[in-house]
This record gives structure tokens, sequence and C-alpha cells, in this order.
């Protein structure tokens, strides 16, 4: 990484859009120099439902950054999430021609490339190949085999795929709001990059990222990836909740959610009352803050459920040392540690973005800027190994073609791929329309 370099994570979520500025200072540490947010009014689930409302919002997001970072924004690194997204694993095998020569790191990039080329379902792409373990001549358990010698060289990879046509508008969305898309990245792996110490991920540890629209999960064994999961719902459900519980509109439900919600109705009193303005030439409304909370620790504890059944179903339940990382906006919730506590049997804590941020930037200290940090922060590492020509593969023939800025984002240049439309023609010979 050179000195000085900008680097600006787009973070699309359900209730917001956040745009965060970082630079690398002198000690190659991320300092965050600006921050732009604005309502999200397009996106339902972590999915654009509607095109022109998310690029205004993404403007005004990213006018505002521009303004309080003075750095003019033309690459972002777009976080994608939403109930479409789907998680596999696979095994991947390269044959070498030289028993002589070490493996290189161009081995291991070809192979994961053989993954991205996997058939999916029909209308799905493959949006991160991430390498779990390798195999080399039949020995096991190796992380890193660059260097060693052998012939035949597999490993497990965690695949993750997503919906075409949600990717495509996604992109859609950034490309019309005048800005390049350096890369897409899905938003807890983000996140996990923000709030996860390396010894927390070797250990083993549950990320439960809560957005407005939907909860991911990322579960890291050995510092590997080893599960991911979307649950398609959110903070926006618990609101809803509220609403049609205590009869109440929107903006109220979601005022009484943040500032007097908890997962634990034990915690209010019997006699705790809140009073809500009534509308137009009617009585305010009385709310028991003790019902407020059995509506919302209701909610919650579905959540939780499905969280710790995705843990179940990823076979490393007992093999969690360092427990559940909570964060996101839904994780600012009273007493959710505790509850979660309760229900899983694990130790849980609430992770913050600015752990391994320089600076002391104080806007971006809430859980709620977890993955736009985590997207600047996987951007600068290049951690996931990710390619240019996976994200023009995923939107062939779909969006213009999309360019990395190499001057902006110091990514070299890969070697061209051809589409999807390219292969048709020269496997039959003819002009595909």
């Amino acid at each position: 990484m050179s000195n000085g370099k900008i680097i600006v994570g787009l973070d699309i979520g359900t209730t917001k859009i956040a745009v965060l500025v970082g630079q690398v200072n002198e000690h190659n540490k991320i300092e965050i120099i600006g921050i732009g947010r604005a309502e999200s009014l397009g996106v339902k689930r972590g999915m654009v439902s509607n095109i022109e409302q998310t690029i205004n919002s993404i403007k005004i997001a990213v006018a505002e950054a521009e303004a309080q970072s003075n750095v003019e924004i033309k690459t972002v690194n777009v976080g994608i999430a939403g109930q479409h997204i789907r998680s596999m694993q696979h095994r991947g095998l390269r044959t070498r021609q030289s028993l002589e020569d070490e493996i290189s790191k161009a081995d291991i990039e070809a192979l994961t490339e053989d993954m991205h080329k996997l058939v999916m379902q029909p209308g799905e792409a493959i949006i991160h190949a991430l390498p779990q373990e390798f195999i080399v001549d039949g020995e096991h358990g190796i992380k890193n085999p660059v260097g060693m010698s052998g012939i035949r060289l597999e490993a497990n990879y965690h695949i993750i795929t997503g919906q075409i046509a949600a990717i495509n508008n996604l992109i859609k969305c950034v490309e019309k709001s005048g800005l390049k898309v350096a890369d897409l990245t899905l938003e807890p792996l983000a996140s996990a990059a923000s709030v996860l110490s390396e010894e927390e991920k070797e250990a083993g540890v549950v990320l439960i990222d809560i957005g407005g629209g939907t909860t991911d999960i990322a579960i890291f064994q050995e510092g590997i990836i080893r599960h991911t999961a979307v649950i398609p719902f959110g903070g926006d459900v618990i609101t809803k909740d509220i609403k049609e519980g205590c009869s109440i509109i929107q903006n109220q439900a979601e005022t009484l959610k943040v500032r007097f919600g908890s997962c634990l109705p034990r915690e209010n009193q019997d006699n705790e009352i809140v009073s809500i303005p009534g509308l137009r030439g009617r009585e305010p409304k009385e709310i028991s803050l003790k019902n407020l909370a059995n509506i919302i620790g209701a909610r919650m504890d579905e959540m939780i459920q499905h969280a710790v059944y995705e843990i179940k179903n990823s076979g490393y339940e007992k093999k969690l040392i360092a427990g559940i990382v909570l964060t996101g906006g839904g994780s600012q919730m009273r007493h959710l540690v505790q509850l979660t506590e309760y229900i899983s049997g694990m130790d849980v804590r609430i992770g913050y973005p600015t752990e391994h941020l320089a600076g002391n930037f104080e806007d971006v200290k809430s859980p709620m800027y977890s993955t736009g940090i985590g997207l600047v922060i996987t951007q600068s590492n290049d951690s996931l190994n990710r390619k240019k020509a996976k994200v023009e593969n995923v939107i062939a023939n779909e969006t213009p073609e999309i360019t990395i800025d190499t001057e902006q984002t110091d990514i070299k240049e890969q070697p061209e791929k051809t589409n999807l439309i390219d292969r048709f023609k020269k496997w039959f010979g003819e002009d595909i329309q």
C-alpha cells in the first residue's frame, strides 16, 4: 500500500446508504477522513427495489462524504447482501506438470479462477471463491502451499453466489451515480474485517451482523471462513412489529425502538410508561415499556434462534472458543448481549468497527458502520484475492463494462477474460445476437 492512497467503501443497506472515505497513513494504517450518510429509500431486504430512489440516495451520501473529506470520489468498493445470497462447499483440483517446480501463487490463482468457472443454477453467479485449506499430493491441512513441491494440488473452497439480476441492479445504481465499481464484497466478510481480531478467527468465532433488512452470519475457525448465511429479516421487522402492536405510525415506532427498546421485558417495571403524541386532533397514546420489550424480545429471540440454527448447521458449534460477536445497527438494542448469551450458551460481545483503524474519528464508532469500514479495509489489503475479471463476468453484456481506476486503487491489471457470449461464439462458431 502506498502512503496517502484513498479508498472508498459504499454500503448500500436497507435503512441507510453509507459512504466511508479512508486514507492510508505513513504507517500503512487506515484513517477515516470522511463519511456520508443518506436514508435508503429504494432497497428492501438488501436488494434494490427502486433504481431511481437508490441512485438519489447514493448521490446524497457521496456528496456529503466528498464535502467532509475534500476528496473527489470516483471508485468504490461496494458491499452486497440480501436474501438471494447462497453459499456452498466445493473442492478444486489442479494437476501440475513438474515436481521440481515449486507451487507458486500463480498456481493458487489459477485454481481459484477455475472455481469462478463452475456452472451455477440458472440466473446465479459466483461472487467469492474463498480457499479454506489445501491438499498437496494427499497431504491434508495445508494453509499455504506456496513453495512446496507436488503434482496434485487440491483445495476446499467456500463458494458464495448471488442472483445476477440483483447484482446487476446494484451495479447499475452505482454506475448511474457517476461512480466506478472496484469490486463487490459480501457484507458479512467486510464486517468481519472491521470488528474481528485474528485471534478470534483462529479460536473460532461467529459474527452476527444485524442490519435493517437482513441479518448476516459468518463463521470463522482456525483463521478460515467456514460458513456464511443470510437471515431474511433485521431491524425493520422489529419496527413494523412495534408499529402494529402499539398502533402507532412508522416514525414513532422507530423512535420508540431506538430510545426505549429492550430485549428483556423483566428489566422494565409495570408502571414505566412513555407518552406518544396523538395524530392530528387526537389524544396522546400511552405505551408500556414492558409491552414494548415483549414485542422486541419476541422478534429478537426468533432472530437469535435462526442464528443458532445456522451455527449448528455449520458443524462447528463445539469449536467456537471466541463465541459470538454482534455488530450492525441492530446490535445496539439494550440487553441484546444478555439475551444472546441465554439462548446460545456462548460468550457474546458487541463488535465496534474502530478496532483496526488509526486516528480518532468519532462519527464512525457506532456498529452501524462496521460494513462500510470493512469495505475500506478489505479493498486496502486485497485480503479476499478478488479479481477485476470476476466482476466483469458476473455482469457480462448486462451493464456497461466496468474498469478499475488503477491510479486510485493501485491494483495490478489482470489479463483480459472472455465473457459468456464470446465463449458461445468459440464453442459453436457462429454469431450470437
